[in-house]
């Protein structure tokens, strides 16, 4: 059994009010239209088919070879739209699925259920319905005696018997393929709109004496479609419910699911405790055993086990294990955190690989540095990296104590076992197992061994 799809992408989208493409708003950090891409994706064999249209190059420019796009222009209706997609898809599969890309909530799942429903159907369609007291606009679903499809009534002209009808069309159908297209060029095109309309194709059907079946899902925020920020914001809501509820059920505890926002893609370890106005965003993996939040925003991060992180913000930084940070830091794009690292309330750190056992003080900056294991970087203390012009790399040995409000003026060297005393300003190289102290630094004393104080 083959199964490819369609989605339709082209409409304007002109009640979002934006310059941006309906299908590529962003909902839980991904656009929209990824997330039907990938629903349709595992429920059929073949790539699906995006019909594009309004903002074509930027949603063509985002598929790129994930899916096949196919221009609709002009734009007559949904019929015309399928008609697009006949060219590459006649004989590829038995199965085809047509959907609406602003559908964003509908699961692999359901679309399997949907192509099962016409495995089994000797008529050549199948359609998804729900049940509900807000119609929203959808038209409603008639039916025959036998529970079979007789006809989709359009809200603007149904009776107003027809009108109290609670199974609605969602918008979703699966047809055996080689029937749609020969249907596809009997459509009649719409006398008041001059369109082409998807469906009329069950009136087709109908007429022809053949069945058409219904799934009829169980949740009406499954069938949302997103027309206006509103329905977006809607959805939105309930797809953190859905991802934050498979986190819980994989091991992650969640102290107030409401307010932790998890994006699509993020993974959280076993036994991870998330506190409450955190955020996970973009690539971020989390390990077990964490600790997270509150307060906290992670970005395109990768965590390790058993670290905590409080009250800070994390971007396109990598930790290892037993990390802790926080609170009010910042991790920036590069930094790199190894195993048992330390870093105080009010550091940051850019671009800079903090090995084993570093200790960071509090309202520190280190950016462009290397730091060798076990050393101690003392509160206040700074790598100035930057001369106006250009980025200079600091490069810190094993086992040193960088003493409190110590200005590291780079491009710099401090050997193994090198201290600086504090509020020393180094603008030369220390040597290994040297005290360095004053403004400009001078190096006063070898140490045989590291004083303790």
């Amino acid at each position: 059994m083959r199964v490819t799809s369609i989605l339709l992408a082209a409409g304007q989208g002109t009640r979002m009010k934006s310059d941006l493409p309906k299908v590529l708003h962003p909902l839980c950090g991904r656009p929209m239209l990824a997330h039907t891409l990938e629903a349709v994706r595992q429920a059929g064999a073949e790539p699906p088919v995006v019909v594009v249209g309004h903002g074509a190059e930027q949603v063509m420019a985002f598929v790129g070879g994930s899916a096949r796009c196919v221009l609709q222009e002009p734009q007559l209706g949904t019929g015309h739209a399928v008609m697009q997609a006949e060219a590459i898809l006649r004989g590829e599969a038995d199965y085809v699925i047509v959907s609406y890309a602003d559908m964003p909530l509908l699961t692999p799942d359901v679309y399997q259920r949907l192509v099962e429903t016409q495995r089994n159907n000797p008529g050549p369609v199948s359609l998804m319905t729900v049940m509900a007291d807000d119609p929203r606009g959808f038209g409603r679903i008639v039916r025959k005696a036998d529970g079979t499809v007789e006809a989709i009534v359009e809200e603007v002209v149904a009776t107003p018997e027809q009108a109290k009808i609670r199974e609605l069309n969602m918008g979703a159908y699966c047809f055996s393929a080689d029937w749609l297209w020969q249907a596809l060029p009997r459509i009649p095109k719409n006398p008041r709109k001059g369109e082409y309309y998807l469906t009329d194709t069950i009136a087709l059907a109908v007429a022809d004496g053949l069945p058409v079946q219904a799934l009829l899902i169980d949740s009406f925020s499954d069938a949302i479609g997103i027309n206006t920020r509103v329905h977006l914001a809607e959805a939105e809501a309930v797809m953190r419910r859905r991802i934050n509820q498979a986190h819980m059920l994989n091991g992650v505890t969640m102290i107030d699911p409401a307010s932790t926002y998890i994006e699509a893609g993020v993974t959280v370890g076993r036994d991870t405790v998330i506190w409450p106005n955190t955020h996970l965003q973009g690539q971020t993996t989390i390990g077990e055993g964490c600790r997270i939040g509150p307060n906290t925003i992670i970005r395109d991060c990768a965590v390790g086990n058993g670290c905590e992180i409080l009250a800070a913000v994390l971007e396109g930084a990598v930790l290892e294990n037993q990390v802790d940070v926080g609170p009010f830091a910042r991790l920036r794009k590069g930094a790199h955190l190894a195993d048992g690292v330390h870093m105080g309330n009010f550091g940051e750190v850019k671009n800079s690989y903090l090995s084993p056992g570093v200790k960071m003080g509090h309202f520190s900056y280190i950016g462009d540095a290397v730091i060798g294991e076990e050393t101690n970087i003392g509160a206040g203390t700074i790598t100035c990296n930057y001369d106006g012009l250009r980025k200079h790399k600091t490069e810190i040995g094993r086992d040193v104590f960088i003493g409190s409000d110590t200005m590291l003026v780079a491009p710099l060297t401090i050997g193994d076992g090198a201290r600086t005393g504090a509020g020393a300003v180094v603008t030369k190289d220390i040597p290994p197992a040297t005290l360095a102290v004053g403004m400009p630094a001078r190096a006063i004393k070898k140490l045989e061994k590291r004083d303790s104080d």
